[in-house]
């Protein structure tokens, strides 16, 4: 059945009009095209409550409560992997009849969306003080000494031996914090790794590593691309190179040709 088009205030106000000059509910009815239950209402709504417009609380009530909303909520902050699923079973008897789009509306509102997890190397505590060590010391760098910088940086394609696409709930701002990110490792594994350098012009050469890499491989690498990278980048005479082996331990070292 087609919803009815519910009547205006104006349409209302006069249907109350002609009622107080004396009108009745049936010549109401035939004057403004309205259903004789519908005058009725009007009229009985007005004597109670002295105004025509819509009451708050009008309409359906929503089925998830501020309280139900808090706790689908506290879900995804103790898990952010977590479902709307498992979220469901975990309510249990709590979440009523709500289905997984409701769910996933009331995250939405709470300002959670699902995205894919970034992925940011396993570092332990000595890996992030030299990290920001080298933020600290290099803080000042002027632009042009950035754009002189050659970076290297090695990637595998799996993560622990598995490749799975997964999602996390989080909030706009929160992408890197670690329980919203996916930690790589270097090595091990047997997975397939490339060795790459880039600077701020654009990518330099890619290497295809075939199998883990070993110190001398990696001598090799740097001898064969280094340079060579850095003339098709036209980094010039005087140029930084930054290898990545060292997850920002090493000095940025000058080198001059």
């Amino acid at each position: 059945m087609a919803k009815t088009k519910e009547p205006t205030e104006d349409l209302l106000l006069r249907i109350v009009a002609a009622h107080k000059s004396g009108e009745g509910y049936k010549t109401i009815s035939k004057c403004f095209e309205v259903p004789v239950a519908t005058v009725q209402s009007i009229i009985k709504k007005y004597k109670t409550y002295h105004t025509v417009k819509n009451l708050r609380g009008r309409g359906r009530k929503p089925k998830v409560t501020p309280v139900l909303a808090r706790r689908i909520v506290r879900e995804v902050k103790k898990n952010p992997r977590i479902t709307t699923k498992a979220i469901l079973m975990n309510l249990g008897s709590a979440g009523g009849n709500i289905s997984r789009q409701t769910v996933q509306r009331t995250l939405h509102t709470a300002g959670f969306h699902g995205r894919r997890p970034r992925r940011t190397p396993l570092l332990q505590i000595r890996h992030t003080k030299a990290r920001l060590a080298f933020a600290n010391a290099h803080l000042d760098k002027e632009e042009d000494f950035w754009s002189s910088v050659l970076w290297s940086d090695e990637t595998k394609i799996e993560l622990f031996g598995h490749n799975d696409v997964a999602f996390i709930w989080r909030k706009k701002g929160e992408a890197f914090n670690p329980k919203n990110t996916i930690p790589t490792v270097k090595h091990g594994g047997g997975n397939l790794m490339f060795w790459e350098c880039f600077s701020a012009g654009g990518p330099g050469n890619l290497i295809t590593v075939k199998s883990t890499m070993k110190k001398e491989q990696y001598i090799k690498i740097l001898n064969n691309n280094i340079r060579q990278s850095a003339e098709k980048l036209d980094l010039g005479h005087q140029w930084t190179f930054q290898h990545d082996s060292k997850s920002g331990e090493e000095t940025v070292s000058r080198q001059k040709h």
